[in-house]
């Protein structure tokens, strides 16, 4: 399918969905998000994702100047927006059935921010940042960053990031445990695929299970997190990959996990 404002390609068992707005460092409009949603609604048997960036960033955030946020009543378009192409987009990101990568180069500012880290992994060029600079033109985060930031890196240093407005490079969120790993800006893509294409080889099931886990185990107490591991272990008992991986311990051989 043909897309106005993103790149998608299949390479093997991975869904690489490529952000292409080079020109304004791929600032976002909402139709940027929907493309994604569309794309991701589609996996048509891809066992993980990768987003990128096209050119030196990877998203400078919402495109405030599309038509779509320049609207009379900027509040109300705003507000649409939000609520009916971003934040589903990211929604959608959360309840994947794979596992997701994102390869961070240059700005994750904004949106870009949440988009980048909803991923499962986060790789990051050493030209990476990430920034919350909303305060800075009197708005608030948005994109799930006050939910999200305070469980990845503690209240104290995501009161920093949205109250101060300062960007924080690579080697710093890594520090805080915001990101998975750093790469040289040079094989940024490789490595990021790598992981990725890692992923696609694992038992996606037990994966998917896992990600409902983490997302539930923000909200709930440790009984029902025991309780919703034991519901998920015995699903994934009855499955294919589970049979191959007993199988494969006894025989002292790696597994052949094909998601089923």
């Amino acid at each position: 399918m043909a897309h106005d404002h993103i790149l998608t390609e299949r390479r093997g068992d991975v869904l690489v969905v490529t952000l292409n707005r080079p020109d304004r460092l791929n600032a976002a409009p909402p139709a940027m998000f929907e493309e994604i949603a569309g794309a991701l609604r589609d996996l048509d048997g891809a066992r993980a994702v990768l987003v990128q960036g096209a050119g030196r960033a990877f998203c400078s955030g919402a495109d405030v100047a599309s038509g779509a946020l320049a609207a009379a009543d900027p509040g109300e378009a705003t507000f649409a927006a939000l609520t009916g192409s971003y934040n589903r987009t990211l929604a959608l990101i959360a309840d994947l059935a794979v596992p997701v990568v994102s390869a961070v180069r240059g700005p994750a500012a904004g949106i870009g921010c949440s988009l980048a880290l909803a991923a499962d992994f986060c790789v990051a060029s050493d030209t990476a940042y990430f920034l919350q600079a909303f305060v800075n033109i009197g708005l608030v985060p948005d994109g799930g960053a006050s939910w999200m930031l305070p469980r990845l890196i503690g209240k104290a240093r995501a009161t920093a990031m949205m109250m101060l407005g300062e960007r924080v490079f690579a080697a710093q969120a890594l520090e805080w445990g915001m990101i998975h790993r750093i790469a040289a800006d040079a094989v940024l893509e490789h490595e990021a695929f790598a992981l990725a294409e890692r992923l696609a080889t694992g038992p996606t099931l037990a994966m998917a299970a896992i990600r409902r886990q983490l997302h539930a185990g923000y909200e709930g107490d440790y009984a029902a997190a025991m309780a919703r591991e034991a519901d998920n272990q015995r699903a994934m008992r009855g499955t294919a990959d589970a049979a191959e991986g007993g199988r494969a311990f006894l025989e002292k051989r790696t597994p052949t996990f094909k998601g089923e």
